[in-house]
């Protein structure tokens, strides 16, 4: 594709002289460290670098052309090369869009955002697209598939040149659908730019990433984006339970498909709901009726992520039978509520919720399951909010019966710093346990751990690894804990059935 051809998709830009303009670009890249002989380099600011200052660099190593911003500075660079935009970032995405062929066209999207939820909801709507022989790819937090390749997860939504990649290849494998979580970051920094939704589910709104937005309208305002940008044709599958879901109804052009628990929704629970340690079992008002679902996900939580995939279900036209089955057929989603079973005689749940909303709605689906005590470990994340911190203390607290302080991914900050924060939250004279170490911390909540207890280990859920300045070391809460299990397991008293190290440190 000539830079001519590339550059029809932008407005308010400069032009190259004539010959320059005929140039042939073979690859697009926002990191000059990928620029190759025949690359459309676009410089792009972001949170830590600006791609300004690397243009030279790009051009030695071959790059055809730069597009930059008007007022990005381009020192010792030959301008003859630089295209000028008001916004590199927007013009990275109409043009990532052009150049792989528009392939959200020629796919079926459908968007996932929320604080809570995202991941789960697209692992189930994707099970009901496989239930009803749809091929989808799927694009989120844990993973990135395209057919049969599956490639790690950066960001929840890849930067937009990455996203269009991913969905040109997905166009390519002959996928119909793509079900993709759709972040506030990449709404905000707009990754998913040209891109068209068939279908669009707001699962809820909690307070998360104030470190980026500042505040929690801005947080929403991103998200809110994702349905005014819907055409009139597409639908909005929206949680009406939700406070944030009035302005999403109203502002929105799609066909709005609502669900809730506690407030009439187009699909809702119709009587009781069954749950436990093995599932979710319950009937469901629909447009199409009333019909029966199991899953063997735990925790009432995970009712509203049920609902939410069957109003994509709904969207679609496909018929009960088909959502149904795709609901039985998910069998779990990593690091959600993901149990640790080695035969122990106590329960071990490994959680991703790393928010005080979510923290407190798992401990909450855990206590509803438990005939003994909640043991929950956790920690925060550093460079992120600080405001949340606290909070967790305190939602931790509540919930549960013993609490253990670890880290999380501390990145920059000092560990300790993090956890006297969470400290802070925690109620006056109530007691509580700090072990920095999180191997260690482990190893305690599962060594004190009987018969009938729950132990939760929350914050870090399918990641496998922890980020310690900046380096970035294998570490996987399921593994940690499944080994402390195995040790347990060989010293268990047969008389008692108890746990033999059970000494308490709480």
């Amino acid at each position: 594709m000539k830079i001519a051809e590339l550059l029809t998709v932008l407005e308010n830009k400069t032009v190259l002289p004539p010959d320059r303009m005929e140039r042939e670009v073979r690859d697009i890249a926002h990191d000059s460290r990928k620029v190759k002989p025949g690359s459309l380099f676009v410089a792009v600011r972001g949170v830590h670098s600006d791609g300004h200052q690397f243009i030279p660099q790009a051009l030695r190593q071959g790059a055809v052309a730069v597009v930059a911003e008007e007022t990005g500075a381009v020192h010792d660079a030959d301008t003859g090369l630089v295209i000028r935009v008001p916004d590199s970032r927007a013009a990275l995405a109409r043009i990532a869009v052009s150049f792989y062929g528009n392939p959200s066209h020629k796919l079926k999207l459908i968007g996932i955002t929320g604080t809570k939820g995202k991941t789960t909801t697209s692992y189930l709507v994707n099970a009901i697209l496989e239930a009803a022989g749809h091929t989808a790819g799927l694009i989120g937090t844990i993973e990135y598939r395209v057919g049969n390749k599956v490639y790690p997860a950066v960001n929840t939504t890849p930067e937009s040149l990455d996203l269009q990649k991913l969905l040109g290849e997905m166009v390519e494998a002959g996928a119909g659908y793509c079900v993709m979580e759709v972040s506030s970051h990449a709404l905000a920094l707009r990754r998913s730019a040209g891109c068209k939704f068939e279908t669009a589910v707001f699962t809820n709104l909690a307070q998360d990433h104030l470190d980026f937005h500042l505040d929690l309208e801005s947080y929403f305002q991103a998200k809110l984006r994702l349905f005014t940008g819907l055409a009139s044709d597409a639908a909005a599958v929206v949680n009406i339970d939700d406070a944030a879901s009035r302005e999403i109804i109203k502002k929105t052009p799609a066909l709005v498909h609502t669900f809730g628990i506690s407030k009439p929704a187009d699909i809702c629970p119709a009587g009781r709901i069954g749950h436990g340690i093995s599932g979710l079992s319950f009937s469901v008002k629909t447009p199409k009726g009333v019909f029966a679902v199991e899953s063997p996900l735990v925790g009432k939580h995970n009712v509203y992520n049920i609902l939410a995939a069957i109003g994509v279900g709904v969207a679609q036209g496909f018929g009960a039978d088909v959502i149904a089955r795709g609901i039985r057929n998910m069998k779990a989603v990593p690091g959600r509520m993901e149990k640790v079973d080695e035969g122990q005689l106590f329960g071990v749940l490994v959680d991703y919720a790393h928010t005080e909303d979510s923290l407190i709605r798992l401990l909450e689906a855990v206590r509803e399951m438990t005939t003994g005590r909640v043991i929950t470990l956790f920690g925060c994340g550093g460079d992120r909010d600080r405001t949340k911190r606290p909070k967790m203390g305190k939602a931790a607290a509540q919930g549960s019966d013993a609490v253990i302080i670890t880290t999380d991914n501390p990145r920059s900050e000092n560990p300790l710093q993090i956890i006297r924060e969470i400290e802070s939250g925690m109620p006056a004279g109530r007691h509580y346990e700090v072990i920095p170490d999180r191997a260690e911390a482990i190893n305690a909540a599962i060594n004190v751990a009987q018969p009938g207890d729950v132990v939760v280990l929350a914050g870090k859920g399918h990641e496998n690894y922890q980020i310690i300045g900046e380096g970035k070391i294998p570490f996987d809460d399921r593994e940690v804990a499944r080994e402390a299990i195995r040790k347990i397991n060989a010293k268990r008293g047969s008389a008692t059935g108890k746990n033999v190290n059970a000494k308490s440190v709480f």
